[in-house]
């Protein structure tokens, strides 16, 4: 399950990039960023993975693999061309927020599972809420991170395995309350 969300992780990366329109102090603005995020869905909806190459840069660097950081427009690309093999997702903006270097886009993903693996079958169902960032630079995106809801994490660690069983102990009354006169 990890490697999916990791997979949706590349995916936002081109959801989230701009054009190479500048302002003066040579970052793209606020609404080149947000015009290219239609742009980049709609390459990766229709699997044309090459135009992905004019907005991510080619030591682009994902913060969110699995094995640790995905390094590179290429590898980049093929977690997202994994990810679009794997599962069938309808992604929702519920909103997106720029400045001149960053974007930030909160997401709605549902979907199914085409493939089975890390705890899920063919066909079984996911949803989550995202906060998806990319920093922007020259025009192309250069860094990406993505957040999930801890409700969200925990219904994906469900489904891979069950997390360790945490003993709690009764922790003995206070010394110092008894001390003090206390129950």
């Amino acid at each position: 399950m990890k490697k999916n969300l990791s997979l949706f992780l590349a995916i936002c990366v081109g959801f989230l990039v701009s054009c190479s329109n500048k302002n003066e102090s040579g970052s793209t603005t606020r609404a080149d960023n947000l015009a290219l995020v239609k742009n980049i869905r709609e390459a990766i909806d229709s699997a044309q993975w090459d135009k992905l190459d004019q907005y991510i840069a080619p030591d682009a660097i994902d913060h969110d693999g699995d094995q640790g950081y995905i390094k590179g427009r290429d590898s980049i690309k093929m977690m997202i061309k994994d990810w679009h093999t794997m599962a069938d997702e309808k992604i929702t903006i519920i909103r997106e927020l720029a400045d001149d270097d960053y974007v930030m886009t909160w997401v709605d993903s549902k979907g199914k599972y085409l493939t089975a693996g890390q705890g899920h079958k063919p066909g079984d169902p996911f949803a989550a809420e995202l906060m998806d960032i990319s920093k922007i630079s020259n025009g192309k995106v250069v860094e990406h991170w993505m957040m999930m809801t801890p409700a969200d994490v925990m219904k994906m660690m469900a489904s891979t395995s069950a997390p360790a069983v945490q003993t709690v102990k009764e922790i003995p009354t206070d010394s110092v309350m008894k001390k003090k006169g206390g129950k």
